[in-house]
């Protein structure tokens, strides 16, 4: 049988051998996947072994049993296949299909790779975190070990030139591939709210049924949705239909079954996004797209990556309309609306840039070398690894970002960093609590406590029958095919507690009741997080809270298990130590000065401490005065604002800004506050000696000539300059500038006076003195003289002299 990627083979094969490198585009069913390592085979381009990679496992046997099927022989003869747990390869393998993960355990177990003479990526496109990593990995064993390791990345939809570039400028070879036209039909309205996913997905495939000829397949996003869905077909479709679930989990030989031609009759194959790319499912000639994917998120609730729901990208949806046009005009029904499609997103994002990214890590920490080293497609996001790396510090496996040997064992584990953690220290006992750690909760509507689902995990015909709880037996068959796999790898350790187990995978998650009547939670990461009241862990002191919602602020637990204070001290006795604490309250308005014992961000035991060094407490009196405000005023206000006018004018003074204020504060307010320490305190407390301590002698002598901070009046008083107007003005009683014959100035500009009434209120305002006496003031007097007879108003202001008592009053004339 011919398939499109036959044309392009030769060309394929000739770029290998020139250039041992090259990116393959082919769309979904042009044969790639089975053709092109056999190609390579036959043209003798590999005296060893050819590595091809698979994103799944299904994909890695029916990718490893066609190809056998093709030279007619059984697979771990020349075609086998490896992948955790499980392999079918002999000495006669010329070919070995492997997952992902595979690649990265023999890189790290020996860079060169030996016996092995080319490595294909295929389906790239999918973007897994474990096809990046071997991809960068892999190329540099090139550059730098290999130079004859052949490299070829094969991808249905991703854009190849950016993966060209990465591998040195590689030749890009385009297979067109081959489709018959399919027919989309959508809904015409969107599935209302009260209706079920699974119960909406049952409709449309029976309508979809009952409308075309030939076989279905049907995509949902889980094993979940496939069950339920499958339930809700029941009696509902043609006679000659036959439904078959495919997803991840199934056997094997149930798997094949689903992907085998139909032999009698039309079958209705429910799968995952497993069907989207890496299988070819014969017979198919129309899909129904539920529209919703599952992919690997980080998870911030289980602090690691989970599988995450969310709605499919125009790309996974051309993907999936494409499996009906592969040997007939077909037909694709999608369960959303026309209009609802502009709201997709174009293509999903590259699993680093999502996941989890503690155990990438930890391997680039094993490889010795950063991200930036290497030649990642997309590199991982800074904030991600960041964290990523401090939680594998308080592993223990790096050390000053280093790996340590504990690392190292934690690295050949396949768990996650944290539960390979648990793992060593707890041995073949933490196997059942990691394997439930690993996956979702068995149990939906049940209280927080974890004990709760090892209980299940034991006896789960009991549990049911004594707990009013739903149950998911095919998670708790998951588990425990898991805890086998487990106990068989664990290491020997010393029995330790099932508290102690989860808080060794969670150190970051130990958490301390707050004070008060709801179960409010400190975690020892840093974080804030809140049980139901009626939960039985409510009133508990100490928990160890191993899953939570997610939400930033203050996340609801949903698994925990409490700790007692001595199993805490004597797990984590190297952590647990004293601080002095010396810090600005915003609650308090105050620096509180206390010593506590702390894990972490929580803390064990508190007390006041005394005698406290006088530069603590005035260092956070700093970050209290920032938080009130710098606020100057009176004096110390009109010191700032001579300082900044001459500034302004081309003086040569220190920039006395708000700003700059406070970003210097520590240099020119720290050691003026000893004493301060509350809000009122610093209100009470005065700026200006500290803030004439930033100009030195010669600078107060230049502000105090150009810029006085007083006006001598006619009498010899002192009168504040107020240089926050234009001009600066200053107020001062009419009586007091009486004999001015000549207007003040200041820095060359009149100073704007306000003349006040004996009752201090404003007369009249002038930047002309001679004017006003010589214009207005006759006025003014006129008016004065009624209102405070008491007082001089003379006819010749300018010839009197300047008062500011009273007339005396005449007893001889009783006036």
């Amino acid at each position: 049988m011919t398939l499109p990627i036959d044309a392009i083979l030769p060309k394929l094969i000739k770029a290998l051998q020139h250039q041992g490198r090259a990116v393959l585009q082919a769309p979904p069913g042009a044969g790639k996947t089975t053709r092109v390592p056999l190609a390579m085979l036959d043209a003798e381009l590999c005296q060893n072994r050819i590595l091809m990679l698979e994103p799944r496992r299904l994909a890695t046997k029916a990718a490893a049993e066609r190809m056998a099927q093709t030279l007619g022989e059984p697979v771990g003869q020349t075609v086998g296949y490896r992948m955790r747990g499980e392999s079918k390869v002999s000495k006669h393998t010329r070919i070995e299909v492997v997952t992902e993960g595979i690649l990265t355990r023999m890189l790290q177990s020996n860079p060169e790779l030996p016996g092995v003479s080319a490595v294909i990526f295929d389906e790239f496109h999918e973007r897994s975190l474990n096809a990046d990593l071997g991809l960068a990995l892999t190329w540099e064993v090139r550059e730098a070990l290999r130079d004859d390791l052949m490299i070829l990345v094969m991808s249905a939809t991703l854009d190849a030139e950016p993966v060209a570039k990465i591998l040195g400028d590689a030749p890009v070879i385009t297979s067109e591939g081959r489709a018959f036209p399919v027919d989309i039909k959508w809904l015409n309205n969107p599935v209302p709210k009260t209706i079920w996913f699974d119960t909406a997905m049952a409709d449309l495939i029976v309508k979809a049924a009952n409308e075309t000829d030939g076989s279905i397949l049907a995509f949902l996003p889980g094993e979940g949705e496939i069950r339920r869905t499958q339930a809700a077909l029941a009696d509902r479709l043609p006679a000659d239909c036959m439904v078959q679930p495919l997803f991840g989990a199934m056997d094997f030989k149930i798997q094949r079954a689903a992907i085998a031609p139909a032999k009698t009759g039309r079958k209705i194959v429910l799968a995952t996004a497993i069907a989207e790319t890496s299988l070819t499912i014969d017979g198919i000639k129309v899909v129904v797209d539920g529209g919703k994917s599952r992919r690997a998120r980080f998870d911030p609730g289980s602090g690691m990556s989970r599988l995450i729901t969310e709605r499919v990208t125009r790309a996974e949806a051309t993907q999936r309309t494409g499996r009906a046009g592969r040997v007939s005009a077909g037909t694709c029904y999608r369960l959303w609306t026309k209009g609802e499609e502009g709201a997709l997103q174009p293509f999903p994002p590259a699993e680093i840039e999502a996941a989890d990214l503690t155990s990438l890590v930890l391997e680039l920490a094993v490889w010795g070398t950063q991200p930036g080293d290497l030649a990642f497609l997309t590199p991982p996001p800074p904030g991600a690894w960041a964290e990523a790396q401090a939680l594998l510090h308080m592993l223990g496996a790096l050390h000053d970002n280093r790996i340590t040997d504990h690392g190292r064992t934690l690295s050949a584990i396949p768990l996650h960093p944290r539960l390979a953690h648990m793992l060593t220290h707890a041995g073949k006992d933490a196997a059942p609590l990691a394997a439930i750690l690993a996956d979702r909760d068995p149990l939906r509507r049940a209280p927080t406590d974890l004990s709760l689902r090892l209980e299940v995990l034991q006896n789960p015909g009991k549990f049911v029958a004594n707990r009013p709880y739903q149950l998911n037996r095919a998670t708790i068959e998951r588990i425990r095919q898991e805890v086998t796999r487990l106990q068989a790898i664990a290491p020997k350790a010393r029995a330790v507690s099932l508290p102690c187990m989860a808080a060794l995978a969670y150190p970051d998650r130990v958490g301390l009741r707050r004070k008060g009547d709801a179960p409010r939670f400190v975690l020892s990461g840093g974080k804030g997080a809140i049980m139901a009241d009626d939960d039985p862990l409510a009133g508990q002191r100490l928990i160890i809270a191993t899953d939570l919602d997610g939400d930033p602020r203050e996340a609801k637990i949903r698994q925990a298990i409490p700790i007692t204070d001595a199993d805490l001290r004597d797990l984590f006795s190297d952590r647990i130590e004293w601080t002095n604490v010396c810090e600005w309250s915003r609650r308090d308005a105050r620096v509180i000065a206390r010593q506590q014992e702390c894990l972490g961000a929580i803390v064990l035991d508190d007390r006041i401490w005394k005698d406290v060094p006088d530069d603590m407490v005035a260092q956070a009196m700093l970050d209290g005065i920032r938080q009130l405000s710098l606020r100057l005023i009176g004096p110390a206000r009109r010191f700032q604002v001579r300082v900044e006018l001459l500034r302004q004018g081309g003086v040569q003074l220190p920039d006395f800004s708000d700003e700059t204020l406070i970003d210097t504060i520590q240099d020119w307010l720290l050691p003026h506050i000893t004493g301060v320490k509350t809000a009122d305190h610093w209100q009470r407390f005065d700026p200006l000696p500290a803030l004439r301590t930033r100009l030195n002698w010669a600078q107060q002598q230049q502000l105090d000539t150009l810029a006085p901070a007083h006006f001598e009046t006619p009498m010899g008083r002192k009168t504040p300059i107020d240089y926050s107007t234009t001009p600066p003005s200053i107020d001062v009683r009419l009586q007091e500038m009486f004999g001015t014959k000549t207007h003040p100035a200041i820095a060359n500009q009149p100073l704007r006076i306000t003349l006040l009434s004996p009752a201090q209120r404003p007369i009249q305002i002038t930047t002309d003195l001679p004017g006003f006496w010589a214009n207005s003031y006759a006025d003014v007097r006129k008016d004065m003289r009624g209102q405070y007879p008491k007082h001089p108003w003379p006819e010749d202001p300018i010839q009197a002299e300047p008062t500011l008592r009273a007339k005396r009053r005449n007893p001889a004339s009783g006036k």
